[in-house]
């Protein structure tokens, strides 16, 4: 039975593969609704690129995971670590001083390398909720996601929030079980969680032999290989393999009572879930699941490996206007991420741009749409982390970053000419409040370029109010706050101090009336502020007292986030 599963499963996969990359290409070449379309070696540069974020709750492994698919991918020799005594190096996509200190991400990291002839681009997010806003525009910006779950914890609370992000998108989910090593969950009890907390049917295409310290390999369905456990933290170390899951050889090594096990657990998956499809997967439906162990860079290049022949290469993205085709010979492109101060030296800012069509050139004048200009870039950068390099071209996928001096924010469009908005990048209503005073006199200038720059990039916002001037900075956690505070202080030379605000609800407000609106904003003098891009912005103190006005002012509308 177990021969007949492994032919059966490996027959159905790639004539699924096979067939679906036919159909898929041949709808990327056939129906480009608007202007002309690249040549052909330029959509296949297109074709080979896979982009996309990895999402956890914090403490799952995303960033551990990422440092072992660079490891695999060649872009680095030795995996850092998040959190070690013993392994000097940190993490890469760690970089920031504070990640460093905390063992958390506070930014998303974009990463890319060259593995198999595709081209990877890969963003580490902050798995922490007060960062959750960072993380829901870096959704936008990917065309997949892998998802990193806890054996022993399951399925946790961020984890829930980002996928519905995801199932609200459609985007394909590809789920990897992570820390196999340590005592966990029954994997098929962790498999009706994975369906019911999340909402989205499973298959898993590798399956554990044990878990802790009886943990002794992974078989790979989908390419029909056992690997055996051998942990190595920080290099790459060839496993063992067998072809044929019934092979003697494996009794001996893993013992006759896990073989069989094996075997059964194997039969079971078959009876138990539907057979892999990758419209499936692509759809959003189906999530493929792997197993391994992140630290020990076990079960990670069977995940990548397999990543790359399933996920899907650029999608199309919806613009106000139209239908964005990847294929399109016309370049255009989405700013989803600003980060300051990625050079302590040059206090220099990048602007995250992710390219929906076309091909960008270096020293090319394209329009920014905002602004009606044309603007041209003499030094766009790719990414491995902090390190950047010089690009001369990009495709549509990939991530480049462009200098800003402020000419840039969260949302912005690039084009070649044509007047187009992306939407769905949104700042949204703060939950937290505090007035952010100067503690050193002598370093006021600094601490205003410092606070514009950190402003910019979208995870905390400033407000100034109108009654009495001080500027309020506001959040949806207290760990910004701290973020804040530490990346004044170590990149701007700036020191701050927070006062206590009690305050419930920062609104943006709009009206059609004038009168009514500036009647409004009279009475409500104390409580009114305005926001970086100058727009009103109404700062309850309490739900009872937001009530009130959006009762007694009907002709004003109070928006809850920057989109509108």
């Amino acid at each position: 039975m177990a021969v007949f599963l492994k032919i059966k499963l490996k027959a159905y996969l790639y004539a699924d593969i096979d067939e679906y990359n036919k159909q898929h290409d041949t709808t990327l070449n056939n129906t480009t609704p608007h202007d002309t379309m690249l040549n052909n070696a330029e959509q296949q540069e297109i074709l080979r690129r896979r982009t996309f974020a990895i999402i956890s709750h914090p403490d799952a492994g995303k960033t551990t995971l990422t440092e072992k698919l660079l490891l695999y991918g060649g872009a680095i020799h030795v995996a850092g670590a998040v959190k070690s005594n013993k392994i000097r190096k940190t993490a890469t996509s760690d970089w920031m001083e504070i990640e460093k200190q905390r063992g958390i991400s506070v930014a998303t990291s974009v990463m890319g390398f060259d593995y198999n002839n595709y081209h990877i681009n890969i963003l580490d997010t902050p798995g922490h909720q007060d960062f959750a806003e960072d993380t829901f525009r870096t959704l936008t910006a990917v065309d997949s996601v892998v998802i990193v779950i806890d054996s022993a914890k399951g399925v946790e609370t961020q984890t829930r929030r980002l996928m519905q992000v995801c199932r609200m998108r459609k985007t394909p989910v590809m789920v990897f079980v992570n820390k196999m090593d340590r005592e966990g969950k029954d994997p098929f009890d962790l498999m009706d969680e994975v369906e019911s907390e999340l909402g989205i049917h499973v298959r898993p295409l590798s399956w554990p032999i044990n878990s802790g310290e009886r943990f002794k390999g992974v078989y790979n369905i989908f390419q029909s290989t056992l690997d055996l456990y051998t942990p190595n933290k920080t290099q790459i170390t060839e496993s063992l393999r067998f072809d044929d899951v019934t092979d003697p050889q494996i009794a001996e090594l893993v013992g006759e009572q896990d073989a069989l096990k094996l075997q059964e657990d194997l039969e079971m998956i078959e009876g138990v879930y539907n057979p892999f499809s990758r419209e499936d997967y692509l759809a959003g439906d189906l999530a493929p699941v792997f197993f391994g162990s992140a630290l020990n860079t076990f079960g990670v290049k069977e995940l990548l490996e397999c990543f790359v022949q399933i996920a899907p290469s650029p999608r199309p993205v919806e613009a106000v206007e139209r239908k964005v085709e990847p294929m399109e010979d016309g370049f255009t492109a989405f700013c989803f991420k600003i980060h300051a101060n990625m050079d302590p030296n040059h206090r220099s800012c990048i602007a995250f741009f992710k390219i929906c069509s076309g091909k960008f050139l270096r020293n090319t004048y394209y329009r920014h749409v905002r602004e009606n200009r044309q603007m041209r870039f003499s030094a766009p950068t790719c990414f491995m982390a902090q390190r950047k390099e010089t690009v001369d071209e990009a495709f549509a996928g990939d991530i480049v970053g462009l200098p800003d001096t402020g000419n840039f924010k969260i949302g912005d469009t690039l084009t070649a000419g044509e007047n187009l908005h992306f939407k769905g990048l949104p700042s949204f209503s703060p939950e937290m409040f505090k007035y952010i005073e100067n503690a050193d006199p002598m370093k006021q200038k600094q601490l205003d370029k410092g606070v514009s720059q950190l402003m910019d990039e979208g995870v905390a916002q400033l407000f100034v109010n109108q009654f009495n001037g001080r500027k309020i900075v506001g959040t949806v956690g207290q760990l910004q706050f701290e973020v804040i505070q530490h990346r004044l202080e170590h990149e701007y030379q700036a020191k701050c101090r927070w006062e206590p605000l009690q305050m419930y609800k920062a609104c943006w407000i709009e009206s059609d009336n004038e009168a009514e609106l500036e009647m409004f904003k009279k009475r409500k003098a104390q409580y009114m502020a305005k926001d970086k891009e100058g727009r009103d912005v109404f700062m309850a103190d309490s739900g009872y007292v937001l009530q009130m006005a959006q009762n007694d002012y009907k002709n004003i509308k109070f928006h809850f986030t920057s989109e509108f």
